[in-house]
């Protein structure tokens, strides 16, 4: 392919020019910081797939351990017409119209649980998603007039996660996970699903899950309705939710 030619069955990264393959990584090895070590760097790199790698940056985190920046040619390309993602399909609503929306076709308010549940302490994502002020400009569910929502923080096993649930009769449930070492995210979401069928209660919620390793695909694999990973926030969560309750609500009744 020529430097102008864009071939969308054969993408390859842009960096100064079309199909140019141009990337930069970053890793570290356990070796010294010197001419044997850029070298390693620059072997790894070709093994990688990279043409002509030049390390442009290296240096000693500690005795025995160096950092690297790499640059170079990427060989491989993609089929970008080939690729199809499982996504979220729902034009996203405001604040302000959740809550109309919810006040025509629910006619009254919901109640949503959320919390990081299992070991992980993280709060930065449910909080993003469940408090009044919300992230970047994007209200959180509790500034939402239609929603009653109780954010539980973090560190919360799912057996009294789902034991809130119940107490407080929620429509709505959300579970954050930042932690994936070890896939211990899977196997946390993976226990929250078989404690709500358990309970008899799994199709009595709409159960949703989100975190920088979640991906809608992977939501719905295990067992969840939907999964929002970077990049969304409480109105896209707040969409989906009432959505998808209205529309259990006319399959309930045969329409």
């Amino acid at each position: 392919m020529d430097s102008k030619t864009l071939d969308l069955t054969r993408i390859t990264p842009y960096g100064d020019t079309m199909n140019d393959g141009k990337v930069q990584i970053s890793f570290t090895l356990p070796v010294e910081n010197g001419e044997k070590g850029v070298e390693a760097a620059k072997i790894l790199s070709k093994k990688m797939g990279l043409m002509d790698p030049c390390v442009a940056y290296s240096s000693e985190l500690d005795k025995g351990f160096t950092f690297f920046v790499v640059y170079g040619s990427l060989i491989h390309s993609v089929d970008y017409t080939q690729i199809h993602v499982e996504s979220v399909n729902v034009d996203t609503m405001s604040m302000e119209e959740t809550n109309e929306y919810i006040k025509e076709n629910i006619k009254r308010k919901i109640v949503v649980v959320g919390a990081s549940t299992g070991s992980d302490a993280h709060t930065v994502g449910i909080d993003a998603i469940m408090n009044m002020k919300g992230y970047a400009g994007h209200y959180g569910l509790e500034r939402y007039e239609m929603i009653e929502a109780y954010n539980l923080g973090s560190q919360v096993p799912n057996e009294e996660f789902v034991k809130k649930a119940i107490e407080l009769k929620a429509d709505v449930l959300l579970v954050s996970q930042t932690v994936t070492q070890k896939d211990i995210h899977i196997q946390n979401l993976t226990n929250l699903v078989e404690l709500l069928e358990g309970e008899g209660i799994r199709e009595k919620v709409i159960l949703i899950c989100g975190g920088p390793r979640i991906s809608h695909e992977l939501a719905k694999e295990l067992g969840y309705d939907a999964g929002f990973g970077p990049g969304k926030y409480a109105d896209d969560v707040a969409t989906f939710a009432v959505t998808e309750m209205v529309s259990r609500m006319s399959n309930n009744r045969g329409e």
